[in-house]
């Protein structure tokens, strides 16, 4: 029973604080700007269900803190509808109660009033929102920790693998993939994890001079400390410092720190973006997908790691700060993505609602919003549904169950 509680708590926990903080400064970036153009906001919520402790500030909003710590949000007043964007017939009807509750010019407080580029700004903030967030943890983990490079040099080429057909050898650098420079090793292993059955043309320099090398990606199955068992891409190298050159460690400043954080905001999205891509068009079967399980094993394991790496309190406490920094960094940039996609029930859906009413010059109709929200739930609980089975199948689950009699 103990040793069940102290699982909870190494995974759950984590899971739980993090979510929870992320998603606060979503629904807080929703806020700021709505407030910054005057909408009237009834609530704004850190958890859900039953409250714990709130209070209402001068501007009539109630601040509450709620018993269940899965994220929270952001109700603007006249939010009646589900999908948070009426139709023609719906803003009038919502326009008479508010005048007659009120008084007339009530309503250009209300955020369904405002004009389309309010409410897209309003809209956009909470994904903004998230990327700033990952923006400041990466610049804090620069600031503190520095930058590391290491060279992209080939250490050693497994046998019977596409690195070995291709000839490669140890000690060659790898200058650039298909035609693309890389400096770090770890710009070539994103490269070739996002390009399974795709030939990839590699750039040496191998005794001074250019050496060209082509070597096809293929799934091979992995066990991951933190992620499970996953098929990934490989062809078959080790990478790592060999000469003094092939390693690089400097202290940045703020400045220096934000832009290397900015460049890691826009690999991970252009990575994210790419397997994506890749799962529509059946080139990825979507194992890297983590779920609610896979998001919370990882947080119970970067906590494990950061335990685990020195016994000294002080030296866990800074362990874990830097960790979690980083991990948070990571789900919030993933959230904002998330967020984005051009679903009805998500930030992005919302922003093609206003797309169409800005070209059109009226709201969505009701039934095709209805239509496009119940679509967009499928989706979204497909997409979870689906990520759960990969969690559940990385983590062995199903072979357990298939011992049991």
């Amino acid at each position: 029973m103990t040793g069940f509680l102290g699982q909870a708590l190494l995974y759950i926990v984590p899971f739980l604080l993090v979510l929870t903080f992320i998603v606060t400064i979503h629904e807080l970036g929703h806020f700021l700007v709505a407030r910054a153009f005057g909408v009237k906001i009834d609530r704004f919520s850190i958890g859900f269900g039953k409250t714990i402790v709130s209070r209402v500030d001068r501007h009539g909003t109630e601040w509450r803190m709620a018993w269940l710590p899965l994220g929270g949000y952001v109700k603007f007043s006249g939010d009646l509808d589900a999908s948070s964007v009426p139709d023609q017939a719906g803003l009038a009807e919502l326009r008479q109660r508010v005048i007659a509750e009120n008084g007339p010019g009530a309503e250009r407080d209300y955020f369904h009033f405002k004009p389309i580029w309010q409410r897209a700004l309003i809209v956009a903030a909470g994904p903004a929102a998230n990327f700033l967030l990952a923006l400041v943890l990466f610049t804090i983990l620069f600031s503190v920790i520095g930058e590391r490079i290491v060279a992209p040099r080939v250490v050693q080429v497994t046998e019977g693998t596409p690195a070995a057909a291709a000839g490669f050898r140890p000690r060659d650098l790898i200058v650039a993939v298909n035609g693309r420079p890389v400096v770090e090793d770890g710009d070539v292993t994103r490269l070739v994890v996002m390009s399974a059955g795709d030939p990839l043309t590699f750039t040496v320099e191998r005794a001074g001079g250019p050496v060209t090398l082509t070597a096809t990606p293929v799934r091979r199955l992995e066990n991951d400390e933190l992620a499970g068992e996953v098929r990934i891409a490989r062809i078959g190298l080790a990478m790592g410092p060999m000469v003094s050159t092939d390693y690089r460690f400097r202290r940045l400043n703020p400045v220096e720190a934000a832009v290397r954080g900015t460049e890691t905001i826009g690999k991970t999205v252009e990575t994210t973006a790419t397997y994506i891509g890749r799962i529509f068009i059946g080139k990825e079967s979507g194992d890297l997908l983590n779920g609610p399980i896979g998001i919370a094993k990882a947080a119970g394991g970067v906590t494990r790691l950061a335990v685990e790496a020195n016994p000294d309190p002080a030296v866990i406490a800074r362990n874990l700060a830097l960790t979690f920094l980083s991990f948070a960094a990571l789900v919030s940039i993933g959230i904002g993505i998330v967020n984005l996609l051009p679903i009805p029930v998500l930030d992005g859906g919302h922003l093609l609602f206003y797309g169409y009413e800005a070209v059109a010059r009226r709201p969505v109709p009701a039934r095709v919003q209805e239509v496009g929200y119940r679509v967009g739930l499928a989706l979204l609980a497909g997409l979870m549904l689906f990520a759960t089975w990969n969690d559940l199948q990385k983590n062995g689950l199903f072979k357990f169950l298939g011992g049991l009699a």
